[in-house]
């Protein structure tokens, strides 16, 4: 794939996909949370789409190797967003939550919920980690 006349080097294209497999995970655990009591509202519903839009678009801009992409990116998605995925899980195991205990309590709609978490949280590890290569730097930079 190219933009101008620069090919978009391999770790750039791996961030694209990375941070889309997130988005993707964002959206699949919305949809899945629908079939719990506690479902997001239509408001709610409507507001995560357009920033899962908004998301993507941003996303599929880094192609462009404008560094300032990059960095939005970074802070949104690769800062706020994980800061977003893993205080729950923090803020409950610093309140005294037993890993044991949920392990033993969980059911199959938790348990998915958890396993699309993971991939949210890998995939955007593997974006930043690929944003950042040699390859990726020299491509923003030029």
């Amino acid at each position: 794939m190219t933009t101008s006349l620069r090919t978009v080097p391999d770790p750039v294209r791996l961030a694209v996909a990375a941070w889309l497999t997130a988005i993707g995970a964002g959206v699949g655990e919305t949809l899945v949370r629908l079939a719990l009591p506690d479902a997001p509202t239509g408001t709610e519903l409507a507001v995560r789409s357009a920033i899962y839009a908004g998301l993507a678009l941003l996303v599929l801009a880094l192609r462009s190797g404008r560094n300032a992409v990059r960095l939005v990116l970074t802070v949104l998605l690769g800062g706020l967003g994980l800061l977003s995925l893993l205080g729950e899980p923090a803020s409950w195991l610093l309140g005294g939550g037993s890993v044991l205990a949920f392990l033993g309590a969980t059911d199959l709609m938790t348990w998915t919920i958890v396993l699309i978490r993971v991939l949210h949280v890998g995939a955007v590890l593997v974006a930043l980690v690929a944003m950042y290569r040699p390859a990726a730097n020299a491509y923003f930079r030029s």
